[in-house]
């Protein structure tokens, strides 16, 4: 039920008495005096404002009454409903006489700003349930989802939905500046799609599980790039900060949502390294990258290593790592990657031969290629998340 607290209260007697020219006093359930126009009489014990609460009514205090009270004044104290019940009484000080025209419309204007209130309570509580609903999404492992499907049902969120997730990074060093961006950007996410389900993760990162299908139900890959550089264009209109967004994977299933958030984010640590010119980042580009961003440590890692270490021990100044690097990207053909480095192609040549001399390996083999490139790409994405 709603609780009728004091800065409410004060805001009824603020609102009325910038029109009524008269003092206006509100009573708790206890029939304290919580907010007055004479600020002496809050925490006083309002004697007619107790009468309203035994007797459920409208009571008028004149001025032979008020004598008879313990320091009681002349006026009308009525009660204040909300949700079927009184929750504390307003009080219009004067004759009753002269002011009964006033006082059920300031009764009829109190009530309406206690469900202004209570509908502010309800749409704040159901954005903390959806904010931790989230949350609990993208870290619940599959034995709570029944208990999760519950829960959205509760709170109108519809889980059947297909959701993909996308992880929005903050980028200042101002957390004041961090704060306000934060709160505005989880306000427009939620406003852009009402089906947008968001949550702070943390200060600088919002997490988002926007829908993944069109109007027909079908998973695009082009259709959501073509959204997400469509939202990072939307979210930095009125922004003095700039924003990376990473776009997840698309996992169906129960455990989607997990997964489609983690590879977001390790998507939006990969990129904002080997990306660093792009604000939009899309697992789909850098698929390899990010899953073997989780294999940087154990004996299996380390061999994957193991040919990259023995190449660092003849190339000091890492010319041929970056030949590899260059040859890898540009799928191991010859002409392009000397173009690329500005070489001929017997220096190119002579690079690769000192590559396999130092490594070990036949870069004829695919297997031993396949290994080289594990190895290359697992050294640059730990180095990166770390």
């Amino acid at each position: 039920m709603l609780q009728l607290d004091a800065p409410l209260a004060q805001s009824i007697v603020d609102r009325a008495m910038a029109i009524i020219h008269s003092n206006v006093n509100v009573m708790n359930h206890r029939g304290f005096i919580i907010a007055s126009g004479d600020p002496a009489r809050i925490g006083a014990q309002h004697e007619g404002a107790l009468l309203v609460l035994a007797q459920g009514r409208t009571v008028e205090i004149d001025a032979d009454l008020a004598r008879r009270l313990h320091d009681a004044r002349p006026g009308i104290n009525l009660p204040l409903h909300a949700e079927g019940a009184i929750v504390g009484v307003v009080g219009l000080s004067g004759e009753p006489d002269q002011i009964r025209q006033y006082a059920e419309l300031l009764q009829m204007a109190a009530e309406t700003m206690l469900e202004q209130a209570r509908l502010m309570q309800l749409l704040a509580r159901d954005a903390r349930l959806r904010e931790e609903l989230v949350l609990q999404l993208i870290g619940a492992g599959e034995a709570n989802m029944p208990a999760l499907d519950d829960w959205a049902r509760r709170i109108g969120v519809d889980l059947g939905l297909t959701r993909i997730a996308v992880v929005i990074e903050i980028d200042s060093r101002d957390v004041d500046a961090i704060l306000s961006e934060q709160q505005r950007l989880q306000a427009l996410l939620g406003s852009l799609d009402g089906r947008n389900l968001v949550a702070s993760a943390k200060l600088g990162e919002l997490v988002l599980l926007m829908p993944a299908s069109d109007a027909r139900g079908v998973w695009s890959l082009p259709m959501q790039r073509k959204h997400i550089h469509a939202l990072h264009a939307r979210l930095g209109e009125a922004s003095a900060v700039r924003i990376r967004l990473a776009l997840g994977g698309y996992f169906p299933g129960p455990l989607g949502l997990l997964r489609s958030y983690r590879s977001a984010l390790t998507s939006l640590q990969v990129g904002r390294q080997r990306q660093s010119q792009l604000a939009v980042h899309c697992y789909a580009d850098l698929t390899l990258p990010v899953l073997l961003a989780g294999l940087g440590e154990g004996w299996q890692a380390d061999e994957l290593r193991r040919p990259l270490e023995r190449l660092g021990e003849h190339d000091r100044r890492g010319q041929l790592r970056d030949t590899l690097s260059a040859w890898f990207a540009h799928d191991m053909k010859v002409a392009a990657t000397a173009n690329a480095l500005n070489l001929h192609r017997n220096t190119l040549d002579y690079r690769l031969g000192r590559i396999a001399a130092a490594t070990g390996l036949d870069l004829g083999r695919l297997d031993d290629c396949l290994l080289l490139y594990i190895g290359l790409q697992l050294h640059v994405s730990v180095d990166e998340i770390e």
